[in-house]
């Protein structure tokens, strides 16, 4: 009852690190170097690929695309998250707290799919190379792009909607560092079944479904990689599959393990902590995994660093 005193009804107090005290300090600046080489790297991404007329074709558009959700999905989180190290109290207003949810489940919806097209990408350029100019043209490039971003950002809004409808008659406080559904809906005196079945649902539809087109694509992938004579090619071929995998085993592996368990069973510290793999390790990570281990794009930013020099 005393945090219900510290807080209005339309609002909610983050946690945040404060049971860690002797940390916040490195815990900011390590967060706060998270977040700029996140925006740097993923700019970098989007610039040479916007800037070089030879990275213009499907696999690096599909690049660019996922670059651009890694800098909105952490910016949905960070710099309130970094703000709040220096604040007394870590507030967040309830329709703050929803946009924020809603904004994040929304691009990581996004994510998930754009990852699934990257995947029928390679599994074209690799299983189909004669068809592939044909197949993954313009046109089909960007109604998949513009398609993947409508899906992600119609799933959340049945939560959203269901959310809004919760009552709080207890504590207000959230024990995360963001406004996670989970962690929100612990705190509600409503009953929250039918969210979760929602949640459930979305998860196998969102999530499932474009992780069994990733794993589909790739099987059918290795299968044809493992046809190949050249060593150079396979080793080639078996490069490119690898950084892609790694990040979906990243992202589904953290996301799918945190959403796709009961709430009974929900250990909000251990969830915080998991969460920092999918909210500020992933975003960091692509720009590595999928650029200075692709070949291509190495020596596309070598040229135009030499350019820049010169």
């Amino acid at each position: 009852m005393e945090q219900r005193n510290q807080t209005s009804e339309n609002e909610f107090l983050i946690t945040g690190f404060v049971d860690l005290p002797h940390l916040l300090f490195p815990i900011f600046f390590a967060l706060l170097l998270i977040y700029m080489a996140t925006l740097v790297g993923n700019v970098l991404i989007m610039a040479i690929v916007y800037s070089n007329k030879q990275l213009h074709t499907p696999m690096y558009f599909f690049l660019s695309n996922l670059a651009f959700i890694d800098i909105t999905y952490t910016t949905t989180i960070f710099p309130k998250m970094l703000a709040d190290f220096f604040l007394a109290r870590q507030l967040i207003s309830f329709t703050g707290c929803l946009s924020q949810m809603y904004f994040f489940m929304s691009l990581v919806s996004v994510e998930f799919f754009i990852l699934a097209v990257m995947a029928y990408d390679r599994y074209v350029a690799i299983c189909n190379p004669l068809r592939y100019i044909n197949v993954m043209n313009n046109v089909i490039c960007i109604k998949l792009a513009v398609g993947t971003w409508i899906v992600g950002f119609i799933d959340p809004i049945p939560h959203t909607a269901l959310l809004s409808g919760l009552s709080f008659c207890g504590s207000h406080t959230i024990n995360h560092f963001f406004c996670d559904v989970i962690a929100v809906m612990a705190l509600s005196c409503s009953s929250t079944a039918t969210i979760e079945r929602v949640t459930y649902f979305t998860g196998v539809v969102i999530g499932l479904v474009p992780f069994v087109l990733i794993m589909t694509s790739y099987i059918n992938i290795i299968s044809t990689i493992l046809k190949i004579r050249s060593t150079e090619g396979r080793h080639k071929a078996f490069s490119t599959c690898a950084s892609h995998l790694t990040v979906v085993i990243l992202l589904y592996g953290s996301i799918l393990s945190t959403y796709m368990r009961p709430t009974s069973i929900f250990a909000m510290n251990e969830n915080r902590l998991v969460s920092l793999s999918y909210v500020a390790v992933t975003p960091l990570c692509n720009p590595i995994i999928y650029s200075l281990k692709n070949n291509q794009f190495k020596n596309t930013l070598r040229k135009t660093k030499n350019r820049l020099h010169s």
